[in-house]
């Protein structure tokens, strides 16, 4: 007989409440959430910037079977259920299809993502000396704290044309026997006019210098003798000139591997989780597929922190394209109707990061519609700001969609929202997708200190994502 009472009983059958996903995992899952997040951190520590995940992301698709687009075209290969295609972007954005039984023109099964974070660039002219200092001028990328970025130790990493065509990929910074640069900041002692300002006023934008040098170059008869004798360890070691800056693009990140975080070891810490994280799960997730139904694609895309502008955002052609060519190849009489059919037919997660539940900083987040870390996957009916404003509003009939999937393939997941109403917000590439008519809901990996030169996801939300896409590529 139970000893619960009436109301316990239906407390419990009508009421709700989000799991934490390590109350539900069994050791054989928590082995493989392990394993998997071992694998997340080699993936963020390879690819910190957009260009060396997309080269990350192609590597391993290769070594799995996929094959270029562009040998399907130039040998006019016809792609049939099963295949593994990728299509590459500039080296900033990379597709991956697996082909389905049913034809495209039924629709796709699509997690999107992005491979760019908030970081700080070079200026294109960036190189100066000042009070016998060698500098770098810098112009920042996305949304940071300037604050959070000085005082840190700081890698390079980065591609320059030579003048005589030849590329030149650089990274100084990350081997325990590079040398690592910094960004300045006042001792307290001389800081009480800095202390004073808004903490977004304290550093400037201007004031983002990179600290790179001091020797000076043994020769009295020059100026700026410390600028010149970085330009020759630049030249003596790879060969290049001033002027070959101005053909560069170059990334100042957080130097250093991603490390467990906890004393359980219970989450990741590193540069780049916003979004690699959703990069990462819904990469590995694609791997796992092999004969879908519906054509399963992984889709990652450059720009997004700057507003999904260029042509290696999700506001470029790119995808559009691939889908038309893959349409010409694999039916014969091609039309520009058939394009839109697939693209309207398709269903999409827009895999991307948000703020889980801080109890450091609870007066900015709703705690009943916050999503939590460690409670699993979130879908995010809408983000924007304020009055929902630039959001896509997902409709009821396709998250039932969504949820049923992840119920029956045990998920854990849950709700949320990026914060409190009127405190701001944000966007991701989900409004794009939907202007082609397809079904779109927000669902990423919430993080804590997001935007942060390192962010923290939990190991089990990691685990989640990677299951839930799994499970929506099949479905």
């Amino acid at each position: 007989m139970s000893d619960k009472s009436k109301g316990k009983k239906l407390q419990e059958k009508l009421t709700h409440k989000w799991e934490n996903a390590w109350e539900v995992l069994d050791d054989n899952e928590k082995s493989m959430l392990f394993s998997i997040n071992d694998e997340y951190k080699k993936f963020l520590d390879k690819g910190k910037t957009e260009r060396e995940s997309a080269r990350e992301i192609i590597r391993i698709a290769s070594e799995k079977g996929y094959i270029s687009i562009d040998e399907l075209l130039e040998n006019k290969i016809k792609p049939t259920p099963g295949m593994k295609i990728y299509a590459n972007n500039k080296d900033k954005a990379v597709a991956l299809f697996v082909l389905g039984k049913e034809k495209l023109e039924k629709g796709m099964h699509i997690v999107g993502s992005h491979l760019d974070a908030p970081r700080i660039d070079l200026k294109q002219f960036p190189l100066y000396e000042d009070s016998e200092l060698a500098m770098f001028k810098t112009h920042y990328y996305g949304g940071i704290k300037k604050y959070q970025w000085v005082t840190l130790p700081l890698a390079l990493h980065g591609v320059m044309i030579k003048e005589n065509g030849d590329k030149i990929d650089i990274v100084i910074g990350e081997d325990e026997k590079d040398p690592v640069f910094f960004i300045t900041d006042l001792l307290p002692h001389l800081a009480k006019d800095q202390m004073e300002k808004k903490m977004s006023e304290g550093i400037t934008g201007e004031g983002l210098n990179v600290l790179i040098g001091s020797i000076p170059y043994n020769d009295n008869e020059i100026s700026e003798k410390v600028k010149l004798n970085v330009l020759n360890i630049l030249n003596e070691k790879y060969g290049i000139n001033e002027e070959d800056f101005t053909t560069a693009e170059f990334e100042i990140v957080p130097a250093g591997k991603s490390r467990d975080v906890g004393i359980d070891r219970s989450m990741v810490g590193g540069y780049g989780q916003d979004d690699r994280v959703c990069a990462f799960t819904s990469f590995k997730a694609i791997l796992d597929i092999e004969s879908p139904n519906k054509t399963a694609v992984a889709l990652f895309v450059d720009k997004e922190e700057i507003g999904s502008v260029g042509n290696t955002s999700m506001e470029s052609k790119f995808f559009e394209n691939i889908v038309s060519e893959l349409i010409d190849l694999t039916e014969e009489n091609y039309s520009e109707l058939m394009v839109k059919r697939t693209l309207a037919n398709s269903w999409v997660l827009s895999a991307d990061t948000l703020a889980g539940f801080d109890p450091n900083y609870p007066e900015v987040l709703d705690k009943r519609n916050s999503p939590f870390i460690g409670k699993g996957l979130t879908i995010v009916k809408y983000t924007g700001v304020r009055g929902k404003g630039g959001s896509n509003d997902a409709n009821s009939e396709y998250i039932s969609k969504i949820r049923k999937i992840f119920n029956e393939n045990d998920v854990v997941w849950q709700m949320g929202e990026l914060g409190k109403v009127d405190q701001g917000g944000g966007g991701t590439i989900a409004y794009i997708l939907a202007n082609y008519g397809m079904e779109v809901v927000d669902c990423g990996v919430p993080l804590l200190s997001v935007h942060a030169p390192y962010e923290i996801a939990s190991k089990a939300d990691v685990y989640m994502a990677y299951k839930g896409y799994k499970a929506f590529f099949k479905a």
